[in-house]
């Protein structure tokens, strides 16, 4: 089972409900896979042994200016200003480069050679029981869904995988929750939490992946999350009150199940509500 946990926007505790999910029921076999390459931090919560580093490339054409003819067939199928063609000159931009390999394709002459720009590097290893997977996307670089799905090709389908993706909705989210069984959307109750939560409900739903929502800090704001749960037919799977000892706990990068009593049965039995909303999807017709 393929577990993303996903919010609309970033602190509404996102990254210490899945740290700490995945060391509640460790037990079961779990995968924690931090996708957030922009900025990982679940490694502060963990504080795993990491076993292997691998930096990772893609490839981006570099013109080949002894074969070139400068027709700009390259430029025109490139669709993010990656190559110019200018007479007698070919420019590229590997930065702005998808590598999509459109312009490897068209080039009649065989000038578009292959180059690779860095992306980052994958570590790996372990906290107890927990396999640990996170990206750290290159400082500069602008292209986090590369590195995602390299990140996420170190799945291992014979455990549970828990995924703590980016915050919002835009492309390096998709990229993460893309073939989840299950999302989790933590939220707080604001009405910012709850306009960003509006946000990547829509998101979710195009992806077609059954949701829950986690309600953090759900003694403060108001009863808006609630309402807007109920009309989408969303089930609220846990509601998290506003805790002085979970603030404290999050400052020094503590685990909740360690640290505090009451935590373990709680995420147990968040992680049951899950298999079950997940059974209930698949029983469908």
């Amino acid at each position: 089972m393929i577990i993303s946990i996903a919010s609309g926007k970033g602190g509404t505790g996102k990254t210490t409900l899945a740290t700490n999910l995945a060391v509640a029921i460790k037990r079961e076999g779990v995968q924690l896979l931090d996708c957030d390459v922009e900025e990982p931090n679940a490694h502060l919560f963990l504080k795993p042994t990491l076993t292997n580093s691998i930096q990772i490339s893609t490839e981006v054409p570099q013109i080949d200016t002894k074969l070139c003819t400068f027709c700009g067939l390259c430029q025109e199928i490139c669709q993010f200003n990656a190559i110019a063609i200018l007479p007698q000159v070919a420019l590229e931009f590997p930065e702005l480069c998808h590598s999509c390999g459109g312009c490897f394709l068209v080039c009649p002459e065989s000038a578009v050679k292959s180059n690779e720009r860095e992306l980052g590097t994958v570590e790996t290893g372990f906290y107890d029981s927990v396999e640990f997977v996170h990206g750290r996307l290159r400082v500069g670089e602008a292209m986090a869904p590369p590195l995602i799905r390299r990140v996420r090709k170190e799945i291992n389908k014979d455990k549970v995988v828990i995924i703590d993706a980016p915050p919002g909705t835009s492309c390096p989210v998709i990229a993460s929750l893309k073939d989840a069984d299950f999302v989790v959307l933590v939220t707080e109750p604001t009405p910012f939490g709850l306009n960003d939560l509006e946000l990547v409900v829509g998101a979710v739903r195009k992806l077609r992946i059954p949701m829950g929502i986690v309600v953090n800090r759900a003694d403060l704001g108001d009863d808006r999350v609630h309402k807007f749960a109920d009309s989408e037919a969303i089930p609220i799977l846990l509601e998290i009150p506003f805790e002085r000892e979970v603030a404290e706990a999050y400052a020094k990068g503590e685990l909740l199940v360690e640290r505090l009593p009451g935590w373990q049965e709680r995420l147990e039995l968040l992680f049951e509500n899950i298999k079950l909303q997940v059974s209930k999807q698949r029983a469908r017709p």
